[in-house]
């Protein structure tokens, strides 16, 4: 069975008990590898997809130059529950990782939510900073400088985009 849902206990259940080998219950996150023509552009989108909640993220120089920016995460599940078609943990134990696996799926879903925001308001940011002074500059790209605004603003900091808040 695979689904990039939520999914429920039964539909593993039912998934389960047609295993005739080994079968391993997973949850993989969101993965994304963009190629980079400038490593400005890969230092921007790491920034962005640290703050979403993409811990796990990274910036790769090549032997040619090549510049790979991958946003990952590291919020997996990996539980064996079959072992040769025999179910080897109990019911009430499959819902209970279902259960822990929806939960992840959604949180991941609020990440990519919070990247893709993110991205837009940096974005946003970067274009609206080509036209300022260097001191200007400064300003928007500073960690606690969007911190303290969205502070003011009552704001929580894992809602906002903590380097990249819209400059005013």
């Amino acid at each position: 069975m695979v689904t990039h849902q939520i999914c429920t206990v039964e539909d593993v259940l039912t998934a389960l008990q047609k295993a005739k080998d080994d079968a391993i219950f997973k949850f993989e996150p969101f993965v994304l590898h963009v190629q980079c023509q400038e490593l400005q552009d890969a230092q921007l989108l790491h920034t962005v997809a640290i703050e979403s909640g993409f811990r796990n993220s990274g910036i790769t120089v090549g032997r040619k130059g090549k510049i790979m920016m991958a946003v990952r995460s590291t919020h997996c599940l990996e539980v064996p529950l079959s072992q040769k078609g025999k179910l080897m943990v109990s019911e009430e134990y499959v819902d209970f990782v279902v259960q822990i696996a929806n939960q992840k799926m959604e949180e991941n879903r609020r990440r990519i939510n919070r990247f893709y925001s993110c991205l837009q308001l940096a974005l946003e940011n970067r274009d609206h900073s080509n036209s300022l002074p260097f001191e200007e500059k400064e300003k928007i790209n500073t960690v606690d400088s969007c911190r303290r605004k969205g502070k003011a603003k009552g704001i929580p900091n894992e809602d906002i985009c903590p380097s990249l808040g819209k400059y005013t």
